[in-house]
Formats: C-alpha cells, structure tokens, sequence
C-alpha cells in the first residue's frame, strides 16, 4: 500500500562524513522499500516501519523541504541519496521525486553522491552528468553477488546484478565516477572467494572506478527473525550456533575473502577505497561561484 505523507524535515545530517562516502547530508524520499531483500537492516524496530516491504511512504513534500533546507546551508558539501530506502524504488516511475530531488541539487550546485540497486538510475542521466561537470557526482551500485539466480532469491524484487551492471558502464562512459559496494556479504550464503573475485572482474569489466566492500551482515530484532524465515534451516543452525544474538555477523571466511579481494583488485587495477572527493573538496562556501 502507498502512502502519502507530509514530512516536517527531509535532509539529516551526518556528523562524521568521512565514515560514508564523504556524504554530509543524506534523505530519504521514500520510507520502506519494494525490492525485498531478505537481509536488509531497515527491517529493524529502530527504524519504526512496521510493514517494510508493503507499507510504502512517500514524502509528498519532499521538493519543497528541499528547496527550503539546501537553501539555508553556507557551504555546498556532498549530498547522499539511498541509506534507508533505494531512491528508485519502483514507484520513482510515477512519482519522479528523486529526479526533482537531483534537479534542486544541480541548480542550487550540491555535490552528489547516489547510492541504489536499480537502474532506473540511467533514466537521470543527463542531470547527473550536469552535476558532475560542474561540482561532482558518484553513483554506487549495492552488488552483493554478481550471480542473477542467487540474487533473485535474496532481492527478489530489485533489478538484477547484470541490469544495475550495464546501467553502471552507461554511467561511467558519461565521465561519472562509479562504483561498486559489495554490501553485505552473507556468512555461508555469498562469502566464498568466487563471488568477491567475479563481482570485482565485474567491475573492471564495467569500467568501475572502485568496490568497497563489508565482510559480513549486520542482524538484530526483527531484521533477524524475517531472514530467519527466508533461509533453510541447516543455514540458520550454522547462523544462530555461530552468532547468537549479536548484531555484527562477521565471515568467518573474513581473512580469506580481504585477502582475495585485495589480489584481485590489484591484478585489475580497481581502488579498494571509497572516493574520497568529499572529505577534501565539498566544503565550497555558498556565494562564490
């Protein structure tokens, strides 16, 4: 079900930047989100949405919010789209926020940085670009296994591995810096050196500036019980044996996976780091351009 909301404030902001992306201020357009991925975080009770994949909000007034909020900073720092909720979730078709979003922050001359599992993304294209040349832009797509059968069953709504992949290379022809985050990576599902090894031929395939990557899942409350009941229960045994309740669900093909990742990074020549454009260069004082 969709609902229109009005929000009171749109724009949080992010106390340590560097941390993410260089972001400095992050929204979220939407609340809930209709890929369905079994694993992800925004299921927890912290973040008060109780029916994550069918109870879709929409900020009505985002565009508004946004005008008012950007207009009041002094200096134009990195601006993230996609934390909570994918900024192309299915209902962008109609709605079209996110490209209004994209538009005020190319006009009032915000660096960007966009993170989705959607391709959808190349239908904004020409904005981005124009953000680009004239400040910086980055678009990141989550790519967790570059295997689309595996992917339908653990984003089984969200455009596959090999679509978010070719609408990346259209990115990167454009001169948008582009990459690749391999996040989470789920103990005894996707942790074998194989899939990181190929999701980074991937990228250098499709012409990425980067992968960064997360060893594990993060697991608590009712983020845990819906991917309990997604997975077999000999993968659950193995879950609940090796970490219980706690929230951070390390590999424990931790030191295999980075080193195979790092090898492989280096034989194709892709940067194992986040861009680091925003936590140098975003802090450009409003008036002076």
């Amino acid at each position: 079900m969709i609902h229109e909301i009005e929000a009171k404030k749109l724009l949080i902001t992010n106390k340590h930047p560097s941390s993410w992306f260089g972001v400095k201020y992050y929204l979220n357009i939407y609340r809930g989100c209709m890929h369905g991925c079994i694993y992800c975080d925004t299921r927890s009770e912290c973040y008060g949405i109780d029916n994550f994949d069918t109870d879709i909000s929409v900020k009505i007034n985002s565009i508004e919010l946004l005008k008012k909020e950007l207009s009041s900073k002094r200096y134009r720092e990195t601006i993230g789209f996609g934390s909570a909720s994918d900024p192309y979730v299915p209902i962008e078709k109609h709605y079209e926020l996110t490209k209004q979003a994209l538009n005020i922050a190319r006009d009032l001359r915000f660096p960007l940085f966009l993170l989705t599992k959607s391709n959808m993304v190349i239908r904004d294209t020409e904005i981005i670009s124009q953000i680009n040349k004239q400040n910086y832009a980055c678009v990141a797509f989550t790519i967790t296994t570059a295997d689309d059968n595996l992917a339908k069953v653990i984003e089984p709504h969200a455009p596959s591995p090999s679509e978010r992949l070719k609408a990346m290379s259209i990115l990167s022809v454009m001169g948008i810096k582009t990459g690749i985050v391999i996040m989470p990576v789920l103990p005894y599902i996707t942790d074998t050196e194989e899939n990181i090894t190929n999701i980074v031929k991937q990228a250098k395939l499709h012409d990425a500036d980067f992968v960064y990557p997360a060893f594990g899942v993060t697991l608590r409350d009712r983020q845990r019980d819906y991917f309990y009941s997604k997975i077999d229960e000999e993968t659950k045994k193995k879950y609940i044996d090796r970490y219980k309740n706690y929230y951070q669900c390390t590999s424990p093909n931790y030191r295999k996976l980075k080193s195979a990742f790092m090898s492989s990074c280096r034989e194709y020549g892709i940067s194992p780091e986040m861009p680091s454009y925003a936590k140098a260069n975003s802090a450009v004082q409003l008036g002076l351009w």
